[in-house]
């Protein structure tokens, strides 16, 4: 096993429309994507893309959907260690103007305790937070091995606080930053304060504001795409956490400013196309658009 990630697997069904219909309207979608869907589940699909597969500990249910994802995850020869739940977890999402907006039907309740693996030649352990006993478990042990820890921290959750201080880095979303009524340097200065390595926080098309190695705040500006090119920004921030976990994995002596313009070209691919599986990128499609595109102003 080189990585493990931990989270919840959902089914993302992704249609471009025009308005949605209400009362007893009809209408018809101009273009729709079906995929696997969760931050963690995303992150990890684009890092056996990319050529580093990772083990992923997620939800399962034994149910048609639950076998879809099972064949999903074995066209990119990831192995799957389901954490039983009675239904698949749904998420419809509509792209609109470089928003999207998201309903979600989720099954979080687990039937059974977390399993414990045999981790003994990881690399690194990524988390979104799901499964939080099984994310405090892995990262306690991880943080002991010396094996590089990473948090998408997407949402407060009753854990947050004591699961930073097993992370090595933590980008965060802005929408954390409002729920704990910090502003994006507060919440640097507050990852810092929890022992977090490198720590950032993604704020869409400003980019990201973050801190490197030696404590420094930077700021990572988006690259110039024309909004005229962009179709899907869902899935966008699972991109780039598998990403720059793929990146470290493969080059563990380079700074992380690298990692994360590695990323933010994994990302700036996702967002030019409709769904999480067209959006993940390859080698070659992440040197194409660092070829193509500048940082924007």
């Amino acid at each position: 096993m080189d990585a493990l990630f931990i989270g919840q697997t959902y089914i993302d069904v992704t249609f471009l429309a025009d308005r949605m219909p209400t009362g007893d309207e009809k209408s018809v979608a101009r273009d729709y994507a079906v995929s696997f869907g969760g931050n963690a589940v995303t992150a990890a699909f684009c890092c056996a893309k990319l050529g580093v597969v990772p083990d992923l500990l997620t939800s399962l249910a034994d149910d048609w959907l639950g076998r879809m994802f099972l064949d999903m995850a074995a066209k990119y020869r990831i192995s799957v260690h389901g954490r039983k739940v009675r239904e698949s977890s749904l998420s419809f999402v509509l792209p609109n103007n470089g928003k999207r907006a998201i309903i979600r039907c989720r099954d979080d309740h687990y039937l059974h305790p977390f399993p414990i693996l045999n981790i003994g030649n990881i690399r690194a352990l990524h988390l979104d937070g799901h499964q939080g006993d099984a994310a405090m478990h892995y990262a306690r042990v991880c943080r002991e091995r010396g094996v590089l820890t990473s948090l998408d921290g997407g949402g407060l959750r009753e854990n947050t606080h004591d699961l930073l201080g097993f992370i090595d880095v933590a980008i965060c979303a802005e929408r954390l930053a409002e729920q704990m009524n910090l502003s994006p340097e507060g919440l640097l200065a507050y990852l810092k304060e929890r022992g977090v390595k490198i720590g950032g926080v993604t704020m869409g098309e400003k980019g990201m504001l973050w801190y490197d190695e030696q404590g420094v705040i930077r700021r990572q500006p988006p690259l110039a795409v024309p909004a005229s090119a962009v179709i899907d920004t869902s899935g966008a921030g699972d991109v780039f956490h598998g990403a720059y976990v793929y990146s470290a994995m493969q080059r563990p002596d380079a700074p992380w400013r690298e990692h994360f313009a590695f990323a933010r070209a994994a990302s700036t691919y996702k967002i030019q196309h409709l769904g999480n599986e067209e959006g993940l990128p390859s080698l070659a499609d992440i040197e194409r658009i660092v070829s193509e595109y500048r940082e924007a102003a």
